[in-house]
């Protein structure tokens, strides 16, 4: 008995996955860079940072640029937008945001109450500079990101992510850092 060829058009689940994986591991580019390149489409994406941005937190090295590690992987049903307006703009509606002033509670970022716990807008943007200045981006479109990016979290443990990692490998320095930040304001403390 034979199996049936797959028409050309039909990509499986792993196919999918592979090709995200290809694109996310390919060399990382600066944020300005990746802000004029960013389409509209759905897909995930990969933020990378040398190992001394959190040297404490483990992350698997980037195939093209072995000087860089995984951090975190996110999806969006509209990659410019989510990149653009959410991580590099607003606390309130980032969860990657967060976790990046918690965990960098030494430099002092200040948070208010809103109808959530954000930063200050002068916090605001001096994260976006951080930002800038130490992490690197990669991305890939593909029209129903959630199973890829539920494969590939589930395969790499980027250290960042929470949701959907492996409970041996989230990182406590993580949660204790989500966890200072969800704190640090509390409603009514205006």
């Amino acid at each position: 008995m034979t199996t049936p060829e797959r028409p050309r058009d039909v990509r499986t689940d792993e196919d999918r996955v592979e090709e995200a994986l290809r694109l996310l591991s390919g060399p990382p580019v600066a944020l300005d860079v990746a802000a004029k390149a960013l389409g509209r489409g759905s897909g995930v994406y990969a933020w990378w940072a040398a190992p001394s941005i959190f040297p404490d937190l483990p992350g698997p090295q980037n195939t093209n640029v072995p000087a860089l590690r995984l951090l975190y992987l996110g999806r969006a049903t509209n990659l410019r937008g989510r990149i653009l307006r959410n991580h590099l703009r607003r606390s309130g509606s980032s969860t990657l945001r967060r976790t990046l002033a918690g965990l960098l509670v030494s430099e002092g970022y200040q948070t208010t109450w809103t109808d959530r716990v954000v930063l200050v807008p002068e916090d605001e943007a001096r994260l976006t500079a951080w930002m800038h200045a130490h992490l690197r981006f990669t991305w890939a479109e593909d029209p129903e990101p959630e199973t890829v990016e539920a494969a590939l979290v589930r395969r790499f443990h980027p250290p960042l992510n929470v949701h959907g990692v492996d409970p041996e490998h989230v990182q406590p320095a993580v949660v204790a850092a989500k966890y200072a930040y969800d704190t640090s304001s509390q409603p009514g403390a205006l």
